[in-house]
């Protein structure tokens, strides 16, 4: 029931008031109620659903512990998934919904969305910097600051110490000649290289694979979720695959161990 200004004249006249307000079931507000133990109640923690795990482990990192996430981890290359009716009765009943523009089905979580939730693109990328940036972006959006920051302290001391661990595998300390799929460049950062050459997302041209394996790279990392085979087949290089997208449990650390392994494993490290 709304709060009004209107001056009450007699005492009678409050106590009615009163009254009639507990009644109606109005309680304070939460800027002004306080728990039974004397603290400050916590605010609402927003609802979030989100297309892929991928946008799910951006979104647990900022702090939302009510995620839902529409496209099963079990779908390999997520847009190719055609939401169900279930998915876009999810999608009006949250708080927020986080897409990325490459998805294909991003026009009917849009059209799905209602008025209510509000809509965020998120930018998926596994670079420490830009993720770290999309969490603290996203923790603003969900009024949740302080369980960014947290995460962003754990994130800080691991990425750094996969980072070691992974130039430390290098064989005689040697930075590795790098090829990469233009999306897991980030895990090239994470073995301290730099690639000499991209490829992707479009399918390869011969002129593109004759340049790319001039420059005699050690490794090719390519997308597990866009992989199209052997890409240097003549080339000597190690191909490594690279995950992009979290497992079901939204750990978007997992994915930075997990490409850690695979690069030590390559460069012929435990």
């Amino acid at each position: 029931m709304a709060r009004t200004r209107v001056r009450i004249p007699s005492f009678l006249a409050l106590s009615a008031a009163i009254a009639l307000t507990a009644a109606c079931g109005n309680t304070p507000s939460s800027q002004d109620a306080k728990s039974q133990d004397g603290t400050q109640p916590q605010a609402k923690k927003p609802v979030v659903v989100v297309t892929t795990t991928w946008e799910g482990a951006f979104a647990k990192a900022a702090g939302a512990e009510d995620v839902k996430v529409i496209v099963p981890q079990s779908v390999h290359h997520a847009p190719d998934y055609d939401p169900k009716p279930s998915d876009l009765a999810a999608v009006a009943k949250a708080d927020f919904v986080l897409y990325a523009p490459f998805e294909p089905y991003a026009a009917k979580i849009k059209e799905a969305a209602g008025s209510k939730a509000k809509l965020v693109e998120v930018e998926l990328d596994n670079d420490p910097t830009k993720a770290s940036a999309e969490v603290a972006r996203l923790a603003g959006l969900f009024g949740t600051p302080e369980a960014a920051t947290q995460w962003k302290a754990g994130f800080d001391t691991e990425y750094t110490k996969l980072n070691k661990d992974v130039q430390a595998a290098r064989p005689g300390g040697k930075t590795p000649s790098v090829v990469s799929q233009v999306f897991t460049t980030w895990a090239a950062k994470l073995a301290g290289a730099t690639p000499v050459g991209t490829y992707g997302p479009e399918a390869v041209t011969p002129a593109q694979l004759a340049e790319l394996a001039a420059k005699k790279p050690e490794l090719v990392l390519d997308n597990a979720h866009m992989s199209t085979g052997t890409v240097l087949p003549d080339s000597g290089a190690k191909q490594v695959k690279i995950v992009n997208y979290p497992g079901e449990d939204l750990d978007l650390l997992a994915v930075y161990r997990n490409a850690a392994a695979e690069l030590k494993k390559a460069m012929g490290g435990s």
